[in-house]
């Protein structure tokens, strides 16, 4: 068939093109924009084979195989097709298994079925020189492409840079088109972008019994500071909250002898990944919460069904777009309007049923860090962000005059 195809070594190609433009072969020290890389990748290997362009194969890692939000990006896009190979942690450092041999068995079965005239490789790993060989022995012609290296020479296996038929460069003026180096002064990763709702949601103002104690002196909080029974009758001292009061702050300021509107019974709890945990023996939520139905409760099979594939094929895995589409969903099968108005004067706190649901629906799109299976800091901050953002815009609008 006279047509092209090209397999890349993603792993190869930006680990390269980070150590051009970065000085070392980590990923975390460039951007790429995925959309026009694909592009100047169909547009070169058209230009070099003459061929119309088939398909590019994008051979990459990642943990328990399971696709991270460039992979979802890149997997929708058209002629693309993504294939994951393991990503494991061996002495500090990140390495692919299996992606070799998935371009191994891939190159040999395009050749093989003559699916192809020409193969462009993107690769310097000399591994897959008997599927070149291979392939060669099938009439298919194969073009080998490396990045241009940092010290100006070939960053590839000799062997695999002798069998191939034709030969290129990405040399740095192409690459630039779509990877730059972070130049933060040392810092890899770039400052995110400004996101108003989320130092919103940061700088929420405190109950009026903390902002009261964190605001009095030192020495006036410590010898307020109430005191807690305990087991044998006596009174022991709590300690008193210094600067911003912590969450244990809180609950002592709730205990006997408080004045505050909580129940003296009020107890902890703290958000994760499975979001808002009450701890043994905790209270209910009040009725008005408690009945507030999750995004779960609201969708029927078929939803469930068009949901999974909207993610599929439309969400990119921002985790600012994740909470937005959540949000929407929810808020579009609400029944009771009533339930809105409660969660928006909840801001910035999301029930826990809902916040748990939420953390676990953007864990679908690989926002889990590998350190410990939890999802970013930076990232929950900007997943609930997204969620409120939808509230805000909901809720603005129906309490908008009429004609605006």
């Amino acid at each position: 068939m006279d047509r092209c195809i090209v397999l890349v070594d993603a792993g190869y190609l930006l680990g390269a093109a980070a150590s051009l433009l970065a000085g070392e072969p980590s990923r975390s020290r460039i951007t790429v924009d995925h959309t026009a890389l694909i592009q100047g990748l169909r547009e070169r290997a058209e230009s070099d084979t003459e061929r119309p362009l088939l398909r590019i194969y994008w051979f990459d890692g990642a943990p328990d195989r399971v696709p991270q939000p460039e992979h979802r990006r890149l997997r929708v896009m058209p002629r693309v097709t993504v294939r994951l190979g393991a990503l494991t942690r061996s002495d500090g450092r990140w390495a692919q298994k299996g992606v070799d041999a998935a371009m191994h068995a891939e190159l040999t079965e395009l050749a093989r079925n003559r699916a192809c005239s020409d193969i462009v490789l993107v690769t310097g790993d000399g591994d897959l020189l008997p599927g070149m060989m291979a392939a060669k022995e099938h009439g298919v012609a194969v073009h080998l492409w490396a990045v241009q290296a940092a010290d100006g020479d070939y960053n590839q296996s000799e062997d695999l840079v002798a069998e191939a038929d034709e030969r290129r460069v990405l040399d740095r003026t192409w690459i630039t088109k779509a990877v730059r180096a972070k130049e933060l002064g040392g810092i890899c990763a770039p400052p995110p972008a400004p996101r108003p709702e989320i130092a919103a949601i940061l700088s929420a103002p405190l109950p009026d019994s903390a902002l009261a104690a964190a605001e009095r002196p030192v020495e006036e909080r410590e010898h307020r500071a109430p005191a807690a029974a305990t087991e044998n009758g006596t009174q022991e001292r709590v300690p008193a909250p210094k600067g911003v009061p912590t969450p244990k702050d809180l609950a002592a300021l709730r205990g006997p002898g408080a004045h505050s509107a909580h129940p003296a019974s009020a107890t902890l709890r703290w958000s994760s990944d499975k979001g808002w945990v009450d701890r043994p023996g905790a209270t209910a939520e009040p009725p008005e919460i408690a009945s507030m139905p999750t995004l779960a409760q609201l969708t029927t099979a078929e939803q469930r069904w068009a949901d999974r594939e909207e993610d599929i094929t439309t969400v990119g895995g921002d985790p600012y777009e994740v909470g937005q589409v959540f949000a929407r969903r929810w808020m579009e099968r609400l029944g009771d309007q009533s339930h809105l108005q409660k969660l928006s004067g909840m801001y910035p706190r999301i029930p826990h049923r809902i916040d748990g649901e939420l953390l676990r629906y953007a864990a679908r799109f690989g926002l889990l860090a590998h350190k410990d299976d939890q999802i970013d800091e930076h990232d929950r901050y900007a997943i609930r962000a997204g969620f409120w953002r939808e509230i805000d815009v909901r809720t603005a609008a129906e309490h908008a005059p009429a004609g605006e």
